[in-house]
């Protein structure tokens, strides 16, 4: 007997958890080293582009986005999305034993929580619907319920963009996360429906001159385009150990709603599995906020200080100089 289609979205999941986990901790020991040669990328120097860790946590990232896209045409999103907070535990793993970051007793709970939760949705999850044809694909998001979802979703999306972000923007994570979420439960979906396309084509069905399957595609240009912008502000102003608890269970929560809206996920599906599969994601929440509110966070560089050596001995050691320090705040303009 063959291995199920739900079977091959877990591994392609999983093996992108484990690729996307990595990919952190090779560009960020590229950065340490690029940072300790040349100007850090914080304050904009470009010396990581030279630095051979750094590309090879780029190229780990994209196989584990590439597999991350796949395991969406053999397995529903229900399933394919919760599995992403493995690649936390992953990164959290290596960068234990690789950057000597320490990982608490409570994050040690955290991922235990995230595996836990992980299995009882694998367990539960909904089998994939097979599709045919993207005109299906095209039914289906053209069905009323799914065209509310949407609607709705880009009005709240407008209204962030236009009226909250001006205003909340800098004060408040839900703004850009917001936006970055709705959006990004668009993105997954049409996605989705590309691979499908894609899959079908390699079949020896081709899809290419619907053109329903090049408004997928635009769609999801757009949609990732905006994504990854308010993705970049969100880090830009706020600290990364709130902005990726907080982004991962907005994404996550409103992805398997749109699923569920558009490819019917849970059809057929009876009570006990889909509330297995609800808690199930909790835990895989709940996991995944412990582990970032426990992680260990590197202290920011000091701001406004400039501090120099004054000795005439250039053999001593910098801890056996006498160092002079001004800070900007020592001094007041008139």
């Amino acid at each position: 007997m063959g291995m199920s289609e739900n079977s091959k979205g877990v591994i392609l999941a999983v093996a992108s958890s484990a690729f996307i986990g990595s990919s952190f901790i090779l560009k960020k020991k590229g950065l340490k080293r690029a940072g300790a040669t040349g100007a850090r990328a914080g304050v904009g120097g470009y010396t990581y582009l030279v630095e051979p860790l750094w590309w090879a946590g780029m190229i780990t990232m994209i196989i584990g986005e590439v597999a991350n896209f796949v395991a969406y045409v053999y397995a529903p999103a229900v399933l394919v999305t919760p599995l992403g907070a493995l690649s936390i535990i992953v990164s959290a793993v290596l960068a234990h034993f690789m950057l000597n970051e320490r990982i608490q007793k409570m994050g040690i709970v955290g991922c235990v929580s995230c595996i836990v939760g992980s299995v009882v949705i694998v367990i539960h999850a909904p089998q994939e619907h097979a599709l045919n044809s993207v005109l299906e694909i095209w039914n289906l998001a053209t069905q009323p319920a799914f065209l509310i979802y949407v609607a709705a979703t880009l009005s709240i999306v407008l209204a962030l963009v236009l009226h909250f972000e001006p205003r909340y923007g800098q004060t408040n994570i839900l703004v850009y996360l917001g936006i970055c979420s709705l959006m990004g439960s668009l993105t997954v979906v049409s996605i989705k429906a590309i691979g499908i396309a894609i899959k079908l084509t390699l079949d020896g069905i081709s899809q290419v001159a619907y053109p329903q399957t090049w408004f997928f595609v635009t769609v999801a240009a757009i949609c990732v385009i905006t994504q990854l912008n308010y993705l970049n502000k969100a880090l830009d102003t706020f600290n990364a150990a709130l902005v990726s608890p907080v982004y991962y269970v907005m994404f996550t929560t409103l992805t398997i709603i749109a699923s569920v809206i558009m490819f019917k996920d849970w059809s057929g599906q009876n009570v006990s599995s889909i509330a297995s599969e609800i808690c199930g994601f909790i835990t895989v929440l709940s996991g995944t906020i412990i582990l970032h509110s426990t992680r260990e966070q590197e202290p920011p560089p000091p701001v406004g200080t400039v501090t120099w050596y004054v000795s005439n001995d250039s053999i001593k050691s910098p801890e056996d100089e006498h160092l002079i320090t001004l800070r900007s705040s020592d001094y007041y303009e008139p």
